[in-house]
């Protein structure tokens, strides 16, 4: 039978095994969210110009071509595989989307043609 002695030494082995095993697990973690705050500023203006470029050129291939939207992806640039649209057409618009990070709307106007609502800050 184990004493207490040397119960209390195994349970003080096997904390500061886990510890140095969080210890690992968080420094990735932590080097990734240091990346991400230091890139974040470039990140978010491509995606704002990506789905900006890719709303208005939507928009314009829809209701000025009168393409499908489907189609219509075939013209954005490479690298621009993220990027989702959809389109309300009761309202004349294409909406594109960059995941968690951008939306922009461009909306057809007879006359004007495709316009991007004004971006928010």
């Amino acid at each position: 039978m184990a004493t207490t002695k040397q119960r209390s030494s195994a349970k003080s082995r096997t904390a500061k095994r886990s510890g140095g095993r969080l210890r690992w697990l968080l420094a990735p973690v932590a080097l990734i969210a240091a990346a991400l705050a230091w890139y974040w500023p470039t990140i978010h203006g491509y995606a704002i110009t990506g789905t900006s470029y890719g709303a208005r050129v939507a928009c314009s291939c829809r209701f000025v071509g009168g393409r499908g939207l489907r189609d219509c992806k075939k013209d954005f640039e490479p690298g621009m595989g993220l990027v989702t649209l959809s389109e309300d057409v009761s309202a004349k618009s294409v909406t594109a989307r960059f995941p968690l990070i951008a939306s922009q709307t461009a909306t057809y106007r007879p006359g004007w043609g495709c316009q991007l609502e004004p971006w928010k800050p």
